[in-house]
């Protein structure tokens, strides 16, 4: 893979920490320090968005030490760009362990990279896309994620404080859940988040239906490209996203003591 370009980087890196809020947040030297007690790394850790002036060991041990009067792990995130190999290597030289390396994905819509049509919906599926969450799109996500309920709450107090325009999406078959995503929108971007289907439906079409019927809410509603996020070691997840037209710009993952 070639080295990902900073400025592509940089934007879906604010537009998805703007996307998916946080319960709190600090800045210190160009690093974002994010806390939502303790639901997702993601929400959870700290983002080096920025070049600072600091010594890095004083920084990372600095943030640690805020994490640990939360009674959370330290948990650094970082983008596979070339400005961070150095923070990287620091990281573990000071025992840091890296894990769950995640590819952000995106794709122009109407693109001609949609080569994977979604199959049409049967007269047996029902698709919903709403403009604010509901319990029921709720139920649907925690259930097929198996959330431990005392992050029940910390979720959805999330979603409420989400300061850009939203589509709460999922599908049904036979009133069977198939498929939920949230997708978020600010500028001409639209980003596709909680992406899940149940799994006794997958490989049925369900997801390249939903994310279809997502991209036609953003485009309806001025975004240009969408963007996605997936884990590499779901690959099944990757190969649907690239036959539906995505590309990956760039990863990033994690690092924090085991």
């Amino acid at each position: 893979m070639s080295e990902p370009d900073l400025a592509p980087v940089r934007t879906l890196e604010e537009l998805s920490l703007n996307a998916f809020p946080c319960l709190q947040q600090i800045l210190y030297d160009g690093w974002v320090l994010r806390f939502a007690d303790g639901y997702t790394k993601r929400a959870n850790s700290v983002t080096p968005l920025y070049s600072g002036t600091e010594d890095f060991v004083k920084k990372i041990n600095h943030c640690a030490a805020i994490y640990q009067r939360l009674d959370l792990e330290p948990i650094f995130r970082l983008t596979n760009l070339p400005q961070y190999s150095t923070l990287d290597k620091t990281l573990s030289q000071l025992g840091y362990t890296r894990q769950d390396t995640v590819s952000v994905q995106m794709k122009r819509i109407g693109a001609m990279g949609d080569r994977l049509k979604p199959t049409p919906l049967s007269k047996t599926s029902e698709l919903i896309i709403e403009a604010e969450l509901s319990s029921e799109w709720l139920d649907h996500y925690v259930h097929a994620v198996s959330l431990p309920i005392q992050h029940w709450q910390t979720l959805s107090t999330m979603l409420s404080i989400i300061p850009n325009t939203t589509c709460y999406g999922y599908l049904k078959n036979r009133h069977r859940f198939c498929s939920c995503g949230l997708g978020v929108l600010e500028n001409n971007y639209l980003g596709i988040f909680l992406f899940v289907t149940a799994k006794q439906q997958r490989r049925q079409g369900y997801a390249s239906q939903l994310i279809a019927a997502m991209t036609d809410w953003g485009q309806a509603n001025g975004a240009t490209q969408v963007y996605l996020q997936v884990e590499t070691a779901n690959q099944p997840g990757i190969n649907l996203y690239n036959k539906l037209g995505f590309t990956e710009i760039y990863q990033y993952f994690y690092r924090l003591k085991l």
